[in-house]
């Protein structure tokens, strides 16, 4: 009985403390084998973002119509890995982004034929130092930076070209851009500094 009370004040605390911290944990006690388990874990994982290839995300779109984000990049982009790591693991941004978005990876020297709007993309070797696709020339209208961020919106109609590497609240603010439309009354630019 003694045990049981001080178990329960133990997990009390516990529970309290994760709430105080702003941490999300669950308790699981585990009655053959209390004190050797952890009384306390995080089950609730941060939300990941659905990385779809070219193929996936076209199919997705014929069966129901959604904005599509595509994030350009190359393998040797250091500022690429940069957003990868805090950008799109951010939480929030993964949220919004798997939520409202077909998210697509693209990187600007794959090899793959690609096909767009009734077109058939290739490599092309002679394309800047090591070559470079063509549906990433003409997705970023031939400005070639890494990372770029395109949104095309449910006409495959490009919204938006966004070059350069964001931190999470930045891109936050541009998803919501190209998602309530906001691009069709005012400017990229006014938008940014109204909000």
């Amino acid at each position: 009985m003694k045990k049981v009370l001080i178990l329960g004040l133990f997990v009390g605390l516990l529970t309290s403390f994760c709430q105080a911290s702003g941490l999300r944990c669950a308790v699981y006690l585990d009655k053959t084998t209390v004190g050797s388990e952890d009384l306390c874990r995080n089950d609730f994982e941060e939300p990941k973002i659905k990385w779809l290839t070219w193929g996936e995300a076209m199919a997705a779109f014929q069966k129901n119509p959604k904005k599509i984000i595509i994030d350009v990049y190359t393998d040797w982009c250091g500022w690429c890995k940069v957003m990868d790591k805090k950008t799109f693991s951010d939480g929030d941004v993964a949220k919004y982004m798997s939520e409202n978005f077909y998210c697509v990876k693209l990187d600007a020297e794959q090899k793959g034929d690609l096909a767009f709007n009734g077109k058939n993309f290739k490599f092309n070797p002679q394309m800047g130092r090591t070559g470079c696709h063509e549906l990433a020339v003409n997705l970023l209208e031939g400005q070639m930076g890494y990372p770029s961020i395109v949104y095309l919106n449910e006409k495959l109609e490009r919204i938006l070209i966004s070059p350069g590497f964001k931190e999470p609240k930045d891109m936050l603010k541009e998803l919501r851009f190209t998602k309530e439309e906001s691009y069709n009354k005012t400017s990229w630019e006014q938008y940014k500094a109204k909000n």
